[in-house]
């Protein structure tokens, strides 16, 4: 199975547009966005980078041998993509204050750029972002109004948030490797494989329940024990009257609907909801084990993804996007909705 999103729903039809993204890193931009500002000082050195592809645990690892740290010294907000441009800090945890010489380091990748560097009080872990800002560039684009017709429809309402086919590894075995340890009963110690395994599978099953969605044309609206969020709030939202309210504040971009996290606690959705999302917990026995057996705690995310910023400039069969996600959103969710991806052979 080369698409492991090929049997989930698309919001607007199938696109019919062909075209290629990633032909070059530099069609593929991307910049993150911390969200908050750097202290100045502290014990970890910031570092601002710009790869061209490489990854981010690669980066990391071979600047903690500048540094002369160990690579569990070296963190980050978020993984970005190989095949692509893209700038992220990372932090060094370095307490007593000194400042390496990355000469040697930038010679010996000069695939790597170092823009920045200043000092943070605390160390980076994932998730400690507001989001990221893309360019993309899609080239060969075989059917350039129906992409332009589906952009003004996404710039008005939103496509699925679906997390996007690198959450599955190669041809899944994420999700085929997370259901063998439910089924089997694995246990680790390496966290990063667990943690790894454990995204894919409430991944997938995230993702069964917002193409269930889409397909019974609920998408936009509430269906009876849905639940909504707002700000950081959670609404279950139950009767005639209360699904007539909180319908008003989805529509005017107030609050969202949401799907499960799946975790080893009971669905918190009730009625029509709950039956729709147990379904597809319990279609999935064994990465429910490795949910539960691990004791994740229940979650809910929003199942529309809203771009921010989006713009976008035509060209001859070639079209530039540019839009801001929130951290956790995929831009190969957005990009899904517009073109059928012709594969490219890349030499990077």
């Amino acid at each position: 199975m080369d698409d492991v999103l090929a049997n989930l729903a698309y919001l607007y039809g199938k696109p019919t547009a062909k075209a290629k993204i990633k032909a070059k890193p530099e069609h593929f931009i991307v910049t993150e966005e911390l969200g908050f500002p750097l202290d100045g000082v502290g014990e970890h050195l910031m570092v601002r980078i710009r790869k061209t592809g490489e990854n981010t645990s690669f980066v990391a690892n071979e600047l903690a041998k500048a540094c002369g740290v160990k690579s569990k010294d070296v963190s980050w907000a978020g993984l970005k993509d190989r095949h692509a441009v893209t700038e992220q800090w990372l932090s060094v945890h370095l307490p007593k204050g000194d400042t390496p010489d990355f000469a040697d380091f930038l010679t010996r990748y000069p695939h790597i750029k170092i823009l920045e560097t200043t000092r943070h009080l605390r160390k980076l872990r994932p998730g400690d972002l507001r989001g990221n800002h893309f360019q993309i560039t899609l080239t060969e684009v075989s059917d350039m109004t129906d992409v332009e017709q589906r952009l003004n429809r996404i710039g008005k309402q939103a496509v699925p948030n679906y997390f996007g086919a690198q959450r599955f590894g190669h041809q899944g075995n994420n999700v085929n490797e997370a259901r063998r340890w439910g089924r089997e009963n694995v246990r680790t110690r390496n966290q990063n494989q667990r943690s790894l395994y454990l995204s894919a599978a409430r991944s997938w099953i995230f993702n069964q329940i917002v193409s269930e969605r889409i397909s019974k044309g609920c998408f936009h609206h509430l269906i009876d024990g849905d639940i909504v969020l707002q700000g950081n709030e959670q609404f279950r939202v139950e009767g005639e009257e209360m699904l007539a309210q909180w319908q008003e504040h989805v529509t005017q971009c107030h609050a969202d609907i949401s799907a499960a996290l799946a975790g080893d606690n009971a669905l918190p959705t009730s009625h029509e909801a709950l039956a729709l999302e147990q379904r597809f917990v319990d279609d999935e026995p064994d990465l429910m084990k490795l949910i539960r057996g691990n004791r994740m705690k229940h979650e809910r995310r929003n199942i529309a993804l809203k771009p921010r910023q989006l713009d976008w400039k035509l060209g001859k069969n070639e079209v530039i996007l540019s839009f801001a996600l929130d951290a956790g959103c995929f831009a190969t969710s957005l990009i899904r909705e517009l073109i059928e991806e012709v594969p490219v052979k890349r030499e990077f």
